[in-house]
């Protein structure tokens, strides 16, 4: 390892291989996989009877976890993005009122707009404009890096129970 002195500076600009590379981790890490299932693995291929479906010991069905994620993830983008956005009242707000949807076109709609989210996220995260470092300034200390990788971890863990959920309901591929 080498050692810095106090004369050493280390100078990080936008265009600089680490922040390119930074900016590619963070874009491979919402887009899931690699050490979990993507959400396109896991919103695939529920049968419609068995979105609002709890299996025994499960809390959520499929439906909730998925407007849950879709909630969550709205919020967290449009605080990131909107000095004049109000989140929902927590928790009641980022939970469905219903198991099940009403509806295949309000599931669809609601992974329609999780997908719209995410990719508004990445394209704030690719944007070489976009500091990932500075403070938000209608935030108490959050960034734009802080905010994204909150979503990703978000995301992963609601990922793993969706893989959970789908094996107690027999439907996830062997």
């Amino acid at each position: 390892m080498s050692k810095m002195n106090k004369d050493t500076k280390i100078t990080r600009t936008k265009d600089s291989r680490h922040d390119r590379e930074l900016r590619r981790h963070m874009l491979d890490l919402l887009s899931g996989g690699g050490a979990h299932a993507s959400f396109e693995e896991v919103v695939s291929g529920i049968p419609f009877k068995q979105r609002g479906t709890k299996p025994a010991g499960f809390l959520h069905s499929a439906w909730m976890l998925l407007e849950h994620m879709r909630i969550a993830q709205w919020d967290i983008l449009e605080f990131s993005r909107n000095p004049k956005h109000v989140s929902p009242d927590w928790p009641a707000g980022y939970w469905p009122q219903t198991e099940a949807p009403r509806s295949p076109a309000a599931w669809d709609k609601s992974v329609q707009q999780f997908r719209r989210d995410l990719r508004a996220v990445q394209e704030l995260v690719e944007r070489s404009k976009t500091d990932l470092f500075a403070r938000i300034p209608w935030g108490d200390g959050q960034t734009i890096l802080r905010e994204a990788l909150l979503i990703a971890d978000h995301n992963a863990y609601h990922l793993g129970q969706w893989v959970d959920l789908r094996r107690g309901l027999g439907v996830w591929p062997k």
